[in-house]
């Protein structure tokens, strides 16, 4: 825990003196009793004291008096807190081997059954948007809150030839940062894509606006989700598309599945040779201070995804929490205050 003003924790330095004034009020009191002749007398007049119960409120009185000191030297922790704003973009592979059947039902519906769940998860207020990438990127959803149009989007996918893991990344940047004049014609094979014309950042004053790099991992608004069950067969390379989101700040979350050895995948009376690139995509995830999942089984996907709703929508940051030992201090105080008028019927 650090203190935005450290310098006033030298005001506890007066709690010490508190509590010798408290034990020198004490033996004042005593002098000031009225002498008696005998000390059976003295019982008798006096009756059952106090005992421990006279000096509860006044310590609980104490304990507040510090926790609203500390108040005032602004303490501040770490702590997870929920997203003020977020986007995620789901990058999904649809290319042919995702009809492979080693993951029950088979791959592609598994991994849409396993996305769909994971959106209904998701507060309402955090937007999703469906990136389909195969032998081309496509953005299958814009960003949106509505839940029913991202199922309904994800229910869309059609599979197609080869696997461009790059072109994924690319679009699900240019869909996150519409005006930084992110190239994806090449990435979606289509020549007037709306916005490919848009080469650079234009600034308010009509000059190119030029683009600068940040920390990797430090634009929390927003994060990439990429699930692929192969390795890159064409299209920009994925370790040149994670620098791209690294210098955007960006996290890309990776999940690989199906095999990792390479063998050969039957489906319809078509066979093809597959193997999941889990370096390239721990990479990826490495590069962006994102993270990697496998997940070999339906079931290991459900959790991959349920793991990764709670990391999407909170995050860990400092924060002042003075708030909560000035509420801490009154409370203590009103408990004091309680217990001294409940036992001795005033407050003192």
């Amino acid at each position: 825990m650090n203190f935005l003003w450290p310098s006033m924790l030298w005001l506890l330095l007066l709690l010490p003196l508190l509590v010798l004034l408290y034990v020198w009020l004490l033996g004042r009191r005593r002098k000031n009793t009225v002498r008696l002749a005998s000390l059976g007398v003295a019982k008798a007049a006096l009756g059952r004291g106090p005992g421990w119960r006279r000096h509860v409120p006044p310590a609980l009185m104490l304990l507040a008096l510090a926790a609203l000191l500390f108040a005032v030297a602004r303490p501040a922790a770490v702590i997870t807190l929920p997203m003020a704003e977020r986007t995620i973009i789901l990058a999904m592979d649809v290319s042919g081997s995702m009809r492979a059947e080693d993951i029950k039902p088979n791959r592609l519906i598994a991994s849409q059954e396993a996305a769909k769940q994971f959106v209904e998860a998701l507060p309402r207020e955090v937007k999703v948007g469906v990136i389909s990438f195969a032998g081309t990127a496509a953005v299958v959803q814009a960003p949106t809150t509505s839940r029913e149009d991202v199922v309904a989007a994800i229910d869309r996918f059609q599979l197609q030839r080869a696997t461009a893991t790059g072109s994924g990344i690319i679009l699900s940047l240019a869909t996150l940062f519409p005006d930084h004049g992110i190239e994806i014609q090449h990435v979606t094979g289509q020549r007037n894509f709306p916005g490919s014309e848009r080469a650079k950042p234009i600034g308010k004053d009509g000059t190119e606006k030029k683009f600068t790099p940040v920390e990797p991992g430090s634009y929390t608004s927003a994060a990439i989700i990429m699930l692929t069950d192969g390795q890159r067969t064409t299209g920009p390379d994925p370790l040149d598309a994670a620098k791209m989101a690294a210098e955007r700040g960006v996290r890309v979350y990776t999940v690989g599945m199906g095999t990792t050895k390479g063998e050969i995948i039957g489906f319809e009376g078509w066979s093809m040779r597959v193997r999941l690139d889990e370096e390239t995509l721990k990479h990826v995830a490495t590069i962006t201070q994102g993270e990697y999942f496998y997940a070999g089984t339906a079931e290991d996907l459900k959790k991959v995804y349920e793991g990764l709703s709670s990391r999407m929508v909170t995050e860990r940051k400092e924060t002042e929490i003075s708030a909560l030992f000035a509420a801490l201090g009154a409370l203590l105080a009103l408990v004091s205050a309680a217990l001294s008028v409940w036992w001795f019927g005033r407050v003192a």
